[in-house]
Parts: C-alpha cells; sequence; structure tokens
C-alpha cells in the first residue's frame, strides 16, 4: 500500500508538471515551483516562449536518445550484426547540419521578438525611479513630484524565531509601489550604493540597479492585485530584508490614492517647519529608527561590534552636541570622521530621510535605553539648516 501511493504521488506531480505545460493558462498555480500566474503582456510571452522551448527540447531530445538507443540494440554484436565501415556522407552532412540551423531559426524568431518587446519602453503613461539602498527601495514619481521609501515590515519578533510567520514573511512593505491598471509604467532603475536588482516575476521584469547607471524596464499589469518580488541581487547582509511589493490599483482608486499622497506631501512641508513635542518626536522616531537604524544597532540600541556598528546607549555622539549627530546622520561616518562623501564608512549618510525622519530619530536616540542628553530634543527645522 506504501508503495501504491508514493507511485500515486509521483504520478501525480508528473500530471501536474504535464497539465501546467501544455496548458498553462489553467495550471499555473499547481506546482509551486513553476512561473508566477502572469499580469502583463511580457510576461505571458515569457512563459509562452519557456514552453515552447521545452517541448522543442523534448522532441530533439526524444528523437536524438530515441535513435541512439534504438541503433545500439537494433545493431548490437550479440545478434550477429557487423559494423559498416564508412567515410563521411555529403547528404548526412548537409543533413545534420541544414536542421539544426531550422531549428535554431526556429526558436530564435520568438525569443528575438520577447526580448525586443521587453525592452520597448517608448511612449510610456508613467514614468518612475527606483532608486536601491542598503537596505530599502525609493520610489519617485517623476511626473508628479514627489516619492517615498519602502521598507521591510515584516515584524522583528517573526524574523528573531519568537511569534510565527505569516504568509507574507519578508516579503511585506510598509510603502508598496502604487500604480493603476492598464497602464504602462517606465521604470528608471539605480542605485545609491551597491548593486541590487528590482525583481517582480509576475511582471516578467528584472532589473539590475547599479550605482552611476540609470537603466529602463516597463510593465503594463492587466490585473488589480499586489504583487510580491525581491531584490535579486547579493547586496550585503540585509539583501534578503529587501522585498519589492507593486500594488496595482484600479485608475479611478489609483486617482484617490494620488490626490492624498500629494495632501501629505503639503502636510510633510507643514510639518518640517512646525516645532514638536518631545512626546510625538520619540514615538516617530522609534518607528523612523526601526525601520532604518535597528539593522546594524540594534532595536535595543546596543550596536553590533561584527559590522563595526557601535552602541547608542550612553554614545558620547547620541549624549554631545545635536549639530554633530545631524551631521553624522546626513554624511556618514568613518573611524570616528564625518564624511561629506555620501558613500563609504561605517555609517553610511542617511540624507535621503525627510527633516522630520532624521530629527525625530535623533531625538529618539537621545531619549532611549536610559540616554538622557543635555540637548534631547532636535527640530526638523534644525536638520533643515544642517543640509545647506
Amino acid at each position: 500500500m506504501v508503495f501504491k501511493r508514493t507511485e500515486f504521488a509521483r504520478w501525480h506531480r508528473f500530471a501536474a508538471m504535464a497539465a501546467s505545460l501544455v496548458l498553462p493558462g489553467i495550471a499555473f498555480a499547481v506546482p509551486p515551483w513553476y512561473f508566477q500566474t502572469p499580469v502583463t503582456p511580457i510576461a505571458q510571452d515569457i512563459i509562452t516562449l519557456h514552453d515552447l522551448i521545452f517541448w522543442i527540447c523534448v522532441v530533439i531530445f526524444i528523437g536524438v536518445f530515441g535513435t541512439m538507443f534504438y541503433s545500439l540494440f537494433k545493431h548490437r554484436k550479440s545478434v550477429g550484426h557487423k559494423a559498416e565501415q564508412f567515410h563521411e556522407n555529403t547528404a548526412v552532412e548537409i543533413i545534420w547540419t541544414v536542421i539544426p540551423f531550422l531549428i535554431l531559426l526556429f526558436m530564435a524568431w520568438p525569443a528575438t521578438k520577447t526580448i525586443l518587446a521587453a525592452h520597448d519602453t517608448a511612449a510610456p503613461d508613467m514614468t518612475i525611479k527606483v532608486t536601491g539602498y542598503q537596505w530599502k527601495w525609493n520610489y519617485d514619481y517623476v511626473q508628479e513630484g514627489f516619492g517615498y521609501y519602502s521598507t521591510l515590515a515584516t515584524p522583528l519578533d517573526q524574523i528573531e524565531g519568537r511569534a510565527p510567520k505569516d504568509e507574507h514573511y519578508l516579503l511585506e512593505v510598509d510603502n508598496p509601489l502604487v500604480v493603476p491598471v492598464d497602464t504602462k509604467v517606465r521604470v528608471l532603475v539605480t542605485a545609491n550604493d551597491v548593486i541590487h536588482s528590482w525583481w517582480v516575476p509576475a511582471f516578467g521584469i528584472k532589473q539590475d540597479a547599479i550605482p552611476g547607471f540609470v537603466r529602463d524596464t516597463w510593465f503594463r499589469a492587466e490585473k488589480v492585485g499586489i504583487y510580491r518580488g525581491q531584490c535579486a541581487e547579493l547586496c550585503g547582509k540585509e539583501h534578503g530584508f529587501m522585498p519589492v511589493v507593486v500594488e496595482v490599483k484600479s485608475k479611478d482608486d489609483y486617482a484617490k490614492w494620488l490626490a492624498e499622497q500629494k495632501q501629505k506631501l503639503g502636510a510633510g512641508a507643514e510639518a518640517a517647519n512646525k516645532v514638536w513635542d518631545l512626546k510625538d518626536l520619540v514615538a516617530h522616531g522609534e518607528q523612523v529608527f526601526n525601520s532604518n537604524c535597528a539593522a546594524c544597532h540594534q532595536a535595543s540600541g546596543t550596536g553590533n561590534s561584527a559590522i563595526g556598528a557601535p552602541a547608542l546607549v550612553g554614545d558620547k555622539v547620541v549624549l554631545g552636541p545635536e549639530q554633530h549627530q545631524i551631521d553624522v546622520v546626513l554624511n556618514g561616518q568613518t573611524d570616528g570622521v564625518v564624511q561629506k562623501a555620501p558613500t563609504g564608512g561605517k555609517m553610511p549618510s542617511w540624507a535621503q530621510l525627510s527633516d522630520v525622519d532624521i530629527a525625530s530619530a535623533i531625538t529618539y536616540t537621545r531619549n532611549a535605553w536610559g540616554n538622557k542628553a543635555e540637548q534631547n530634543v532636535v527640530q526638523p527645522s534644525a536638520v533643515k539648516a544642517e543640509r545647506k
């Protein structure tokens, strides 16, 4: 009975694989290792091309090895067959040269069409710039004049094994990329520090993000929903903690979301100019710190000597003059020397954060874990002044 069950499971897996290849539009979700359900024309073209090439290879495999095994069996010495003695055959040489050429030509035609279509970024309906950071993504809506950061939202308790992992473990973010359905979106991809790679399997796109270069790709999502991907280039110790999440909305819902973002943009400008209470700064600063700084300095502020991240508990920079700590956060630091370059150093530059976020995070460090700095409140206006 055990043998029969094993055989049944084996044939069930084989049937699922065959169904996913023969009927890709129906059986995408059957094998978990197969392609994600495509929601863009390019993704569908890639899967169709994959299936076509796969079956061509299957036919070639069967033809070549079938002929070989037939020849070995039918012409074996044990049945009295003697080897033929011949040298070259012009007809055979021509046949086995022309046939592979025609097969390759037949394969190259759809492959070339798919590659050209995947790189045709002309006439987009909207353009978004994607910048990779260690370890988050920044999305700039070029035509709308605003942008935001997208960071991992998986709770630390799940990462450290103190809580059960949910369905989208390490694939959830605080701010997903939001786009309208049935819209050609051109994506400009670059990086601020090291090489990253922006990858969304359901869209059929994967573009390396290289510092100093801007490369582009595009997609047109045909179905409303949430689609997940990851950074697909090893980019450092938190490489596995920078997922890509894209939310595709209906055009009406996207218009509402866009209006909300522009309203927040105006509110953010006002927030940077107002005088904040200590309580509000600390509350917001804790969120900013845990999303950005805790990866190195730890949520407890105890640091990580293995990567040169000092403890912030009782740290002389945290307890010292606010201007120096603002400089360190804005410009980065190497071996205790503030670096004006945006890259390099043990402490990277966090100039990409807003004035409110930086002021809040600094205020939080000056009041958390038992720290009692003399200048315990840092206002956004102070950060703004240091940027100039």
